[in-house]
């Protein structure tokens, strides 16, 4: 004490050998700021209190900082972790409220109007004999065939053939008309030309057949059939003034029942086949334009004449566009919306997989850190059968399952968590195991035991809460890869089904070869939405690691 007075007063008495000095450095100290925040009457003010300055080495400025702002600082220091951090904000507000200020609902469906080709009718030229039998006669098919052969092989009108011991007469009634006769008799006609009824399903007699027929080749303007007089217009058969059929090399059928093919229509066919054309307009009756398309078919020789109609389909694959940003997917939904509910349902099942795992993998863990010997034994050998389970097969058994039920969808998301989480607990268990057994013999557990404190609250009150750390990066780290596989099982189809979204389901379209190339607004935002995801958890959970190491710099 006389030493450091001693000390003082000669540092006091000497001030120009006393810099560097205590003493001096203090009273110096003490000067300027007397003379900094002094009032007019050089007294202190009250307000500018001077604070001490700590150096960077100094304890107490070290105790002002709490465990979490150091935690927190070390966080932020982690610039991917402070990356995934907005990264994950834009994806639950995307998922979690997109939803509720979309105008669409996830599984609402969009229509629009399509015109489509459809055949209704179909258009044939006749370039082979056919034979119309006379009433009461027999012609068999191989006799037909036979006659066939003589028709028209010299410039006679007429021809005798002899089969089977029975003479026919073929006789050239015009051009490409014959008719066969035996013994006089009537038994049938050859001819090309067709008798076509104005009014579908109408049937003509022989008589009326063979007459008009005739009446055609020959260039007649009337004929009687049955009793009643017809004429003949340019191969139209009138009666009364009423078409009741019309004779041409074509032939015109129709495809849908009921529905009545006029003759100008059948006209403006036959001349657009005879040029080649494939693409017709034509007004009916009621002034409608309509849109005809005529395709040959080779293998059949005709020509199927088809009619543009407006159908109501999906609107399945529809481009982006103002009302659907994304375009619309193979069901006629809004992909946008889809995405949305998608991303709800892919972070929901990876959450509620992790927090099952981690329940059961920090109980069995605690259990087994904690009381050791054949608890522990047996518990990890429980591990280790866990371990030994093939889960990839094992959950795609069990999803071919469920479809062979025909399991409910919003059950089956059920399902799909419980087994994810019950194989994923073996993990953590092993963490917190090893944890515990680094605690238990520490001095504040010694010191719970002695206190008296149970069993349960000395695991999960005093053990537990020093693993939460380790904890929270495991569960972080983990997140990513539950969502990895809820999506790969989905897009497989056995996970997440239809009407509910999630991203693996919405990129299962990319197995059509087509929709992969063509409809890239399908799949691709999709998978980024899931990339972006899955990204922003493994940066955070590496800056949450780095957070929680006590050998990081502050």
């Amino acid at each position: 004490m006389s030493y450091f007075n001693d000390k003082t007063d000669k540092d006091l008495s000497q001030p120009g050998k006393g810099q560097g000095m205590p003493g001096t450095d203090a009273r110096r100290r003490s000067y300027e700021l007397n003379e900094k925040y002094a009032g007019k009457d050089n007294t202190p003010s009250e307000d500018n209190t001077p604070q001490e300055d700590y150096s960077l080495s100094d304890d107490r400025r070290v105790k002002v900082l709490s465990p979490g702002t150091l935690v927190a600082k070390r966080f932020f220091r982690n610039r991917l972790a402070v990356v995934g951090l907005p990264i994950l904000a834009v994806m639950f507000i995307f998922s979690f409220i997109g939803g509720l200020v979309s105008p669409y609902g996830q599984d609402e469906v969009f229509y629009r109007d399509d015109i489509q080709m459809k055949e209704y009718a179909a258009l044939s030229e006749n370039t082979e004999y056919r034979y119309l039998i006379a009433d009461g006669q027999e012609f068999g098919a191989i006799l037909q065939a036979q006659l066939t052969l003589h028709m028209g092989k010299d410039d006679s009108f007429s021809y005798n053939v002899r089969y089977k011991g029975v003479n026919y007469d073929i006789t050239e009634e015009g051009d490409s008309l014959y008719s066969v006769s035996s013994g006089g008799t009537l038994l049938a006609v050859a001819y090309k030309d067709i008798v076509n009824p104005s009014v579908t399903g109408e049937k003509f007699s022989f008589s009326f057949s063979f007459n008009a027929l005739k009446a055609h080749v020959t260039g007649e303007t009337e004929f009687t059939a049955d009793g009643k007089t017809y004429t003949m217009d340019d191969g139209s058969v009138m009666l009364n003034g009423e078409e009741v059929a019309y004779i041409s090399r074509y032939v015109i059928q129709s495809k849908v029942s009921g529905t009545v093919i006029s003759k100008e229509f059948k006209e403006r066919v036959i001349e657009a086949a005879g040029k080649g054309e494939t693409q017709i307009e034509y007004t009916n009756e009621n002034g409608e334009v309509r849109e005809i398309q005529l395709e040959y078919n080779p293998a059949k020789y005709q020509w199927s004449i088809k009619e543009g109609t407006v159908t109501r389909v999906f609107d399945a694959y529809s481009f982006p566009n103002k009302a659907h940003p994304l375009g619309t997917d193979k069901n006629g939904m809004d992909m946008l919306t889809r995405l949305m509910y998608g991303g709800r349902v892919s972070l929901c099942i990876g959450f509620i997989v992790v927090i099952i795992s981690a329940t059961l993998g920090v109980i069995l863990g605690g259990i087994s850190g904690y009381f050791g010997g054949w608890v522990d034994n047996l518990i990890m050998r429980i591990v280790d059968i866990f371990y030994c389970i093939p889960s990839t097969p094992l959950i795609i058994i069990l999803g071919a399952a469920m479809d062979g039920m025909r399991v409910d969808p919003q059950v089956r998301m059920l399902y799909l968590m419980l087994i994810l989480g019950f194989l994923g607990w073996p993990g953590i268990a092993r963490l917190v195991r090893g944890q515990i057994l680094s605690l238990r013999e520490q001095e504040f557990m010694t010191a719970t035991e002695a206190c008296g404190i149970s069993v349960s609250r000395r695991i999960f009150r005093h053990l537990i809460p020093n693993v939460i750390p380790q904890l929270i990066v495991n569960c972080t780290m983990s997140l990513g890869s539950t969502i990895i596989t809820e999506a790969t099982l989905s897009f497989l189809g056995l996970g997440v089904k239809f009407p509910f979204a999630s991203w693996g389901n919405i990129m299962n379209d990319v197995s059509n070869s087509y929709v992969l190339t063509e409809y890239w607004f399908i799949w691709i935002p999709a998978g980024i939405c899931l990339m972006l995801t899955v990204l922003g958890f493994n940066f955070v959970g590496d800056g949450l690691r780095d957070a929680f190491d006590p050998k990081m710099k502050r």
